[in-house]
């Protein structure tokens, strides 16, 4: 079984699509697939179906859409395998795919691919490269882990409590990912390569001050000096006007250091931002 969650919901068996089109139906698998192979107990698939207030008739209804994701993965099944087992191993049921356990369901990946998983595996690996010292490779690792993503997670999902919070977790995750990216290259000397993709992310996420301490960075370094001060000005104004609080103690001191350097020192300059991290590039 093949799972990508990181853009729209798409689950393949044999190559073959077994995603509704129903919503409710379509919540279930997005959650049984983000979970895959592990149990999602029926609490949670009840809670994220219906919220705080189920119908009486909850656990009856959860497993009529069991019963029509396991239709789906039968025909998947049947196109893949035949009635003989395809490969003369033992033919696999719909209920041998997507389990009953005491307690709640779990979708069986069989080994399949997982976009989550993936993406996990290669951040990993990219932060203990940068942990290493080894930034080329840092930078490559988490590149190939942030191209997984399509769009935002569970994007044609209509999800309840569940799925919103896992999207915000990913969603976290990326950001993450995403942060240490743009340090490994700032490192690598790529600054005016940055420039641009800065300029979105600083005004997509306007409260958050690592992405805008190293738009900061890459500006100065670029020779751009009152620009970068520009962005702390603005920063500092969306942060108290929005949430009543002033820039960090790091960010501060990251725009007295371009205040007080010269175009010459640009390269001495040091990026310290929301978690207290000093890079020095």
């Amino acid at each position: 079984m093949d799972i990508d969650v990181l853009g729209a919901l798409a689950v393949r068996e044999n190559g073959i699509s077994i995603t509704p089109t129903a919503p409710k139906p379509r919540q279930v698998l997005a959650l049984l697939a983000l979970h895959a192979d592990q149990v999602v107990p029926v609490s949670a698939l009840i809670e994220e179906l219906w919220g705080g207030e189920p119908p009486r008739s909850a656990r009856t209804t959860l497993q009529t859409y069991v019963l029509q994701l396991r239709a789906l993965i039968a025909t998947a099944l049947e196109a893949g395998q035949g009635s003989d087992g395809g490969d003369g191993g033992p033919v696999r049921t719909a209920k041998d795919v997507l389990v009953t356990l005491p307690g709640g369901y779990l979708l069986h990946s069989n080994g399949g691919t997982s976009d989550v998983r993936e993406f996990d595996r290669l951040a990993g690996t990219g932060y203990r490269a940068m942990d290493a010292g080894d930034f080329p490779g840092a930078a490559r690792q988490l590149r190939e882990a942030l191209a997984l993503w399509s769009g935002p997670a569970f994007a044609d999902v209509q999800g309840g409590v569940q799925l919103e919070m896992e999207t915000r977790r990913l969603e976290e995750t990326r950001l993450c990912a995403l942060d240490q990216r743009i340090e490994a290259d700032l490192r690598l000397g790529r600054h005016r390569e940055l420039l641009a993709e800065l300029t979105v992310l600083a005004s997509r996420y306007r409260t958050h001050e690592n992405l805008h301490g190293q738009f900061m960075l890459a500006l100065h370094r670029s020779g751009r000096r009152g620009e970068a001060l520009d962005v702390y000005q603005r920063l500092r104004g969306t942060l108290v006007r929005e949430l009543g609080l002033e820039p960090s103690a790091a960010l501060r001191r990251l725009q007295r250091s371009i205040l007080m350097a010269g175009p010459e020192n640009a390269a001495e300059v040091a990026v310290e931002a929301g978690g207290e991290r000093l890079v020095r590039v």
